[in-house]
């Protein structure tokens, strides 16, 4: 007789998951938005006008993009994509999908501040861990 974990995918939940439960404490992902968290984002968040529709946190967008760059992931209509696929989009998303519009938006109208960010961020990522650090620079898959 076959010995078989039951395999439910209709199974509700009781409680509404949670991403920090789902992803390791240890992962890349939520390296980067501690060292996202501890950046001067005012150049950015001072550009919004406030007007109009809520926009995304550009913490978020920021955290998305640095991700993506970390592991090969340069297209935004692959990270839009990656916030419904990926795990660690998603935990870096919040859980929200902004589409590939947005994305290369905030891309095209910040990519000196980017620049200047992401540098920033190697930086910190060589005095927090240097393990990570490599990853950041030669790449990693998370």
């Amino acid at each position: 007789m076959n010995h078989f974990r039951f395999c439910d995918r209709e199974t509700p939940y009781l409680l509404p998951p949670s991403l920090d439960d789902w992803l390791p404490k240890d992962h890349l992902a939520r390296f980067v938005a501690d060292i996202v968290d501890q950046l001067n984002l005012s150049a950015l968040i001072g550009r919004y006008r406030g007007a109009g529709s809520a926009a995304y946190h550009p913490a978020m967008l920021l955290a998305l993009l640095i991700y993506g760059y970390v592991t090969g992931t340069y297209s935004s209509r692959r990270i839009e994509q990656a916030t419904y696929d990926s795990l660690a989009f998603r935990y870096l998303a919040a859980n929200t999908h902004p589409d590939h519009d947005t994305l290369c938006a905030f891309r095209k109208r910040f990519l000196k501040e980017i620049e200047a960010l992401f540098v920033q961020v190697l930086c910190i990522a060589k005095e927090m861990n240097r393990d990570y650090m490599d990853v950041m620079l030669l790449g990693g898959t998370g």
